[in-house]
């Protein structure tokens, strides 16, 4: 049987452009903290192409400025990976979810499928389809793609534009990571329901890297293990 026939249809790339304006609203908020991240990685010394490129590579803006973050504290290369991955655990939960949605499709469109997966164009997938409106693959897809292109876009720019600029902290810029940051988790936050493991992820992260003689990025991970697996368990429930 083929791909088209196990999904229930053929591929209706419709999606993928009514998808490009749905998400609209939810790019320009990436781009305001895409410029914040780029001011981060220029005063890391890190240029436009190489910003740009991270993004497009890893496109994980939490993942990015915790990893920057603890570059610049010289925790090594490994626990910056280490902390990126922690806050990025979510993703494979996320992922995991579109198993229906990615059955049967070529490897490219799967890899490109994960890659492209998001908080923003995850949730307005499934809020779509709340709505009794058809959005699966190509809409994600979709999505994604608005939202890599805005990313990557505005992290060059912002980092080009910083390289013109004296000092973050003599321009008064150098307050770019906590705004970043704090853009991030109000685009996390779900309502109520997302309380109870955010609880359980700050609690053991902070005993862990308080309590424990390890770098906190260790903390990071440990924190976002087990906030991801009781929110799991809770949906069990």
């Amino acid at each position: 049987m083929s791909s088209r026939m196990r999904h229930g249809r053929t591929p209706d790339r419709s999606e993928f452009s009514k998808a490009l304006l749905d998400i609209v609203p939810l790019s320009l908020g990436v781009a305001v903290y895409g410029l914040a991240f780029g001011l981060l990685a220029a005063g890391e010394g890190m240029g436009a192409w190489s910003t740009g490129l991270m993004g497009a590579l890893v496109f994980a803006g939490s993942a990015q400025i915790v990893a920057l973050e603890r570059l610049s504290t010289d925790s090594g290369p490994l626990l910056a990976v280490v902390a990126g991955l922690a806050l990025n655990l979510r993703i494979l939960l996320m992922t995991a979810s579109l198993r229906n949605d990615l059955d049967g499709r070529p490897a490219w469109q799967i890899v490109l499928g994960v890659h492209l997966t998001s908080d923003e164009n995850w949730v307005l997938m499934h809020a779509t389809r709340n709505s009794g409106t058809p959005a699966g693959y190509w809409y994600l897809v979709g999505g994604g793609t608005s939202l890599i292109t805005v990313w990557v876009v505005a992290t060059a720019i912002g980092a080009g534009f910083a390289q013109a600029l004296p000092e973050l902290g003599d321009s008064g810029l150098d307050f770019a990571f906590a705004a970043a940051f704090i853009l991030l988790l109000t685009s996390l936050w779900r309502g109520p329901q997302s309380l109870s493991p955010w609880i359980v992820s700050v609690a053991i992260a902070g005993a862990f890297a308080l309590l424990l003689p390890f770098d906190p990025s260790w903390g990071l991970l440990a924190g976002a293990i087990a906030g991801a697996g009781f929110a799991g368990w809770c949906r069990r429930e």
